[in-house]
């Protein structure tokens, strides 16, 4: 039996092969021609529409063990006309990071998902993937996290922004309990996932942008998701108890929907009168300071570093 990468790049070239054979030259604006002898493009129509030498591409198509830039695969997938899951899929074989998509997240999520979430509310919600990027919520997750979901889709990741969050906006009051138990939970969903060019390049970020996330993670503790009691907070209501419960979607693999369930009559109301619209404008003590330096971020060219909303 070959090494992983052997099977891998056998598995490339047979796929590179399928994917070509399924274009006609009409549909790259080529002319048929009348003396093809096999359906689809040739190797050479490929390497020139994708801009790469032919003896390069044949020599992928083969199985060689060449070296393909993120670019180049790029290239190629816009040329073979690959969707969002042949494109991931093309990338994993080729053990290289897709950049265009987001990580890990389910290629689409089951239309009546959306509905479900939303009748939970006043009870927040959302979808995760395992390794915790939102892919939906409902309007009382966005009143408790409303800096998160109003990000872009590669930052909307509760455990990126649990680590880089500063204290006083963080949205758990028992946040070092919960930033410990997802990473262990993390740890645990990584173990399906080693050698996953995704997964690789997000916990070599985590690691580089928090130190206490690569302690955690160094530990190797393990965990599986659960029934867990949090403490949300709000500038409204300093104290949310609630408890956290998840089930998997079967539609999407990987992902789960994550339920807090008020843990009394009185968060609940709260949940209700801040899921009405009473959350407009609330802002927690640090918001100034935070406003003040994203302005002065964004007057020297600089990104948003901060949190500066509710969250």
């Amino acid at each position: 039996m070959g090494s992983v990468n052997d099977i891998r790049r056998t598995e490339l070239a047979a796929f590179l092969r399928s994917r070509r054979e399924r274009i006609s030259p009409e549909d790259v604006g080529l002319a048929a021609g009348s003396r093809r002898r096999t359906a689809g493009l040739r190797r050479e129509e490929v390497a020139q529409l994708a801009g790469v030498g032919v003896t390069w591409y044949t020599w992928l198509e083969q199985g060689r063990p060449i070296h393909a830039s993120v670019q180049v695969l790029g290239a190629i997938a816009r040329t073979l006309q690959l969707d969002d899951v042949e494109r991931q899929h093309m990338f994993r074989l080729a053990d290289l990071p897709d950049a265009t998509q987001s990580q890990g997240l389910c290629p689409q999520l089951p239309a009546e998902i959306q509905p479900v979430l939303d009748q939970l509310s006043p009870m927040p919600a959302s979808v995760l993937t395992e390794r915790y990027d939102v892919v939906a919520w409902n309007a009382a997750y966005a009143v408790l996290f409303p800096y998160t979901t109003a990000l872009p889709q590669p930052e909307r990741n509760v455990i990126y922004q649990g680590f880089t969050t500063p204290t006083c906006c963080r949205a758990y009051e028992n946040s070092d309990e919960q930033r410990a138990s997802m990473v262990a939970q993390l740890r645990a969903a990584y173990g399906r996932h080693v050698g996953d060019p995704a997964w690789t390049a997000f916990i070599k970020r985590m690691e580089a942008v928090s130190p206490e996330f690569a302690a955690m993670w160094s530990t190797q503790d393990v965990a599986h998701p659960g029934v867990a009691h949090k403490v949300f907070r709000h500038p409204l209501y300093p104290r949310l108890p609630v408890t956290s419960t998840s089930m998997a979607i079967t539609g999407c693999p990987g992902s789960r929907m994550v339920i807090y369930v008020p843990a009394d009559a009185a968060t609940r109301q709260a949940m209700e009168h801040l899921v009405s619209g009473a959350a407009a404008g609330a802002h927690f003590p640090c918001w100034e300071s935070h406003r003040a330096r994203e302005l002065a971020l964004a007057t020297a060219g600089a990104g948003l570093q901060c949190v500066t909303v509710a969250e």
